[in-house]
């Protein structure tokens, strides 16, 4: 097992993925070589880190970190990892199934190449998961990646046209979610598999097949994922011009350019820091600020800007206040948004709903023992604000998430968004 050849071929899939596919697609390799020398140990990134962040770091509830046991942590943690590892054989042999019908050639050492390296971008980039409140999104963009991946490597693994990737590509990930939501049912021991498997399909909305190729709707999830791959096409080709031309910043203006171009997003620069700390009031009521902070940082080429301040009384009263730009991710922001379900769950402490107001996603939490909660709302489907701490009811977070000029904010969702 070589550790440097391992990264050297991840930085390549990632940076220089239109040079790096011919390499991958002729180079010898068997099924034992593939799993030993890269999958078992690139798969395992996004698991061990899910495990850090369930067991070790702990998720936020109600104000109260909910920790899973250790023990239990790493019976799913090895329950998902050896599932895991079957799945991408299992995607293998649908890649691999499915070539003639798109014009490509059988070889199922090439189809576990296929998911091997495309699946890359995702596993690397769910390591994120460990990084608070924005770390899902980051994860959404590598899984983004990796569609585009997959368009890009099936002409070469499999000799596809390349005029059929587009579709190959969007039946394979449809595949792909529904059986990664059989893993996710499995490990959290969650029984209807069936019911749920049965929906997801529904949704495939194929509207013919003439046994060479398959028409998807333009306006179906499926066509969606298709147009996403053709639309990182041009923005892929100067990706590589930068890689080669060896400039750093024209990597990363590259990379945000086509992370835009995938999800639909543009090439968009988020708030500056002190234009975002503006929004954060000086006082909450009778909570006076006692420190704040903003910055602006870049994931996968794509900026998001935050800015937080924190309220307290002297009644022992704490309220945090976020306000969140997600600049170069308001694409995915956007695909979250639409995908994220209205529900309300109430226990005998309190109650967790997500909800649409005027056009806005709402995400509110509060736990009527410990008086704490959180209450946030997404802008133009591009701000987050979010107020959380204890108080003296869900009303009071409100308040403070409205004390910020939501109208102001959401006025500058198209702020930064440059022409491609």
């Amino acid at each position: 097992m070589n550790f440097g050849k391992i990264v050297e071929r991840v930085k390549a899939i990632l940076m220089a993925p239109r040079t790096e596919w011919p390499v991958v697609a002729t180079e010898p390799a068997t099924t034992n070589s593939l799993y030993a020398g890269y999958i078992a140990i690139v798969a395992a990134f996004p698991i061990v880190a899910g495990f850090i962040k369930g067991s070790l770091i702990g998720t936020s509830v109600f104000g109260i970190t909910v920790r899973t046991p250790i023990g239990m942590g790493i019976v799913g943690m090895l329950l998902h990892y050896i599932l895991t590892l079957v799945l991408v054989y299992v995607m293998a042999l649908i890649i691999n199934a499915l070539a003639p019908t798109f014009g490509g050639q059988k070889d199922m050492v090439q189809a576990l190449k296929t998911v091997a390296y495309s699946w890359t971008a995702s596993w690397v980039a769910s390591i994120a998961v460990i990084v608070p409140w924005l770390g899902w999104l980051i994860a959404l963009a590598g899984a983004v990646y990796a569609i585009y991946l997959l368009y890009l490597g099936l002409p070469h693994t499999m000799k596809c046209p390349a005029e059929k990737a587009g579709g190959y590509t969007a039946v394979s990930v449809i595949i792909a979610i529904v059986l990664s939501w059989i893993i996710a049912l499995i490990v959290g021991g969650v029984i209807g598999t069936a019911a749920m498997t049965g929906a997801a399909i529904s949704e495939l909305h194929l509207t013919g097949s003439n046994g060479d190729s398959v028409t998807v709707d333009s306006n179906s999830a499926l066509g969606k994922l298709a147009a996403m791959g053709q639309r990182a096409e041009q923005a892929g080709k100067e990706l590589d011009a930068a890689q080669r031309s060896g400039d750093n910043a024209a990597q990363s203006a590259a990379m945000g350019k086509m992370m835009g171009a995938v999800a639909g997003g543009g090439t968009v620069e988020a708030l500056a820091p002190d234009q975002i700390k503006a929004f954060l009031p000086d006082s909450l009521g009778n909570l006076k600020r006692t420190s704040s902070s903003a910055q602006r940082n870049s994931a996968m080429g794509m900026q998001i800007s935050e800015a937080s301040a924190d309220y307290s009384s002297d009644s022992g009263q704490h309220i945090t206040l976020e306000i969140t730009d997600t600049g170069g991710a308001k694409g995915f922001m956007a695909m979250a948004a639409a995908m994220a379900p209205e529900e309300e769950k109430e226990t005998d402490h309190g109650y967790e709903k997500t909800y649409t107001a005027n056009g806005n996603m709402v995400h509110e939490a509060w736990n009527t023992e410990s008086k704490s909660g959180e209450y946030s709302v997404v802008l133009g489907k591009r701000f987050t604000v979010k107020a959380s701490g204890t108080a003296d009811s869900i009303d009071q977070l409100k308040q403070a998430a409205t004390s910020v000029d939501m109208g102001k904010l959401e006025s500058l969702k198209n702020a930064g968004l440059k022409a491609d």
